[in-house]
């Protein structure tokens, strides 16, 4: 393709290089140069490409896109722009000939919940025989590729790629989680989305974000389109104060859900056990029996989401219930770990005190005995939820296990030092305890039958960041390993597996 014809929807603020140039890839990054790529210099958070372009050129590229203007002696070869992101996502649409054009988008946005949404969605959709991609912090899905993900919201050059190869595969939809980074970084300028979806807004990245309205007024960029018009249906949760907000926009087509709140989806006649969920559904198309082995008041939560989601979008309610249905977990997501003890033990990624506050209380719903919780911090994030997440830990379980999480540059010891502010206000025991793998098996140790033991704060992730190093660490393979150096198995007869017995 000719230069030319790839910036006709970027206009240059000012190039020399020759329009008949012909472009054969584009990159962002220059280990990704091939000879006849046109680079995109960003400057990001960490990284300045600005400073590979040296190097891009060596590797064969023709020419560079900046927001700067051209040093002396590129002139020849410099296309400068208004703003790098948005020509970047532009030009990536127009080289694939706009796939994303030919795919029903759905975005997911809010502070907790986007991941299990996204993954019932797509479950959903599966079922009612569409065939899928998905996009999210766990993974990014790409027909039969599974491909572990660097960002909640890949860069667009890698989303539209992605796009490209999902119509290639015959695939009519995809589902994303939409983060207020990506959404604020331009990640996913021009995309027209036929959903958008917002879960709930609670503290998260203010470090990044600086307060609650900076925050929101990204999560909001979502349903207001950026670069693109209006996502055609807009799906909110109007429990949430934030969500409320979104009603004054001017959406084509809108639909509510909540469980505490009048929306045209909710939940009556709920059933929560350790096996799983159940409830009645009502939607505009009517009741909707639901049955699901997720867990948790925080999981129905989320069924609502993408029940409306999927009524909104016209999907049959048969498709629905067996979509609902057929997911079995979500990989860290009040996941369930069982070995044959006789308590419960449940993983889930809640590292913000309203997740962390929603995840104990789904928890405290399913055990009549003793809250047991492991929790820390991140390093290098917002402070201010530390003493916040400290208290509602202490209040809300029986016993608390600080431990660290991801310090990654910090000292771990102050992180913990920050959370006790809070922890110790309650008065509630707790054990402090820097090591993340002796705490766990402390808090196992601990443990009696019919207890509720949750592992916070990591999730699906499976690696922990140091300041000097990331070692291997997963939650449910520590869990696991701990539970049967304990003396459990899953196929051990009742009664004959250690503290099985009541204290």
């Amino acid at each position: 393709m000719k230069l030319g014809e790839l910036l006709e929807r970027v206009p240059p603020i000012e190039t020399g290089a020759d329009q008949e140039t012909e472009v054969s890839s584009l990159a962002y990054d220059s280990r990704r140069v091939r000879p006849g790529c046109l680079f995109f210099a960003i400057q990001g958070e960490k990284t300045d490409g600005h400073r590979f372009i040296t190097e891009a050129f060596q590797q064969g590229a023709v020419a560079v896109v900046s927001e700067r203007q051209a040093p002396e002696g590129l002139v020849a070869r410099w296309v400068r722009v208004q703003k790098i992101r948005p020509a970047l996502s532009q030009a990536a649409r127009r080289f694939f000939d706009d796939p994303d054009l030919k795919l029903r988008l759905i975005g997911i946005t809010g502070t907790n919940g986007k991941t299990t949404t996204a993954y019932l969605l797509d479950s959903i959709l599966q079922t009612a025989g569409t065939r899928t991609g998905m996009f999210g912090t766990i993974e990014y899905r790409v027909g039969d590729r599974v491909i572990p993900a660097l960002n909640t919201t890949p860069e667009s050059l890698d989303l539209v790629e992605y796009f490209s190869e999902l119509v290639a595969n015959g695939s009519q939809a995809a589902v994303m989680e939409v983060s207020s980074h990506a959404l604020v970084q331009e990640r996913v300028w021009g995309l027209h989305y036929g959903a958008a979806v917002f879960t709930n807004l609670t503290r998260d990245h203010l470090d990044y974000h600086g307060d609650f309205e900076h925050y929101f007024a990204a999560k909001r960029r979502l349903f207001e389109g950026e670069g693109a018009a209006a996502p055609e249906l807009a799906v909110v949760n109007v429990d949430d104060p934030w969500g409320r907000r979104l009603l004054a926009l001017a959406n084509p087509r809108r639909i509510t859900y909540a469980l505490e709140s009048n929306a045209e989806v909710s939940a009556k006649q709920v059933v929560q056990t350790a096996s799983g969920l159940s409830a009645k559904v009502t939607t505009p198309q009517g009741e909707i029996e639901i049955a699901s082995p997720l867990l948790g008041r925080v999981n129905l939560m989320n069924i609502l989401a993408a029940t409306a989601t999927a009524v909104g979008l016209g999907l049959p309610a048969e498709s629905i219930q067996e979509g609902v249905s057929r997911l079995s977990a979500v990989p860290g997501r009040f996941q369930k770990i069982d070995e044959g003890q006789p308590f419960l033990v449940i993983v889930d990624y809640a590292h913000t005190d309203d997740a962390l506050q929603n995840v104990l209380q789904a928890a405290r719903d399913l055990t009549e005995n003793r809250l047991i919780v492991v929790f820390g911090c991140g390093g290098e994030r917002d402070r201010s939820k530390r003493p916040v997440m400290g208290e509602i830990a202490g209040r809300l379980s029986d016993l608390a296990v600080l431990t660290s999480d991801n310090p990654r540059g910090e000292d771990p010891i102050l992180i913990m030092n920050d959370v006790l502010v809070g922890l110790q206000k309650t008065g509630k025991p707790y054990v402090a305890e820097v090591d993340r793998h002796a705490a766990v098996r402390k808090a196992l140790e601990a443990a009696r039958e019919g207890d509720a033991v949750v592992l916070a704060g990591k999730g699906h992730e499976s690696y922990q960041v140091m300041k000097d190093r990331t070692i291997p660490f997963d939650d449910r393979e520590v869990a696991r390993a701990v539970l049967l150096d304990l003396g459990f198995h899953s196929g051990a007869p009742p009664g004959k597996n250690r503290n099985s017995r009541r204290p």
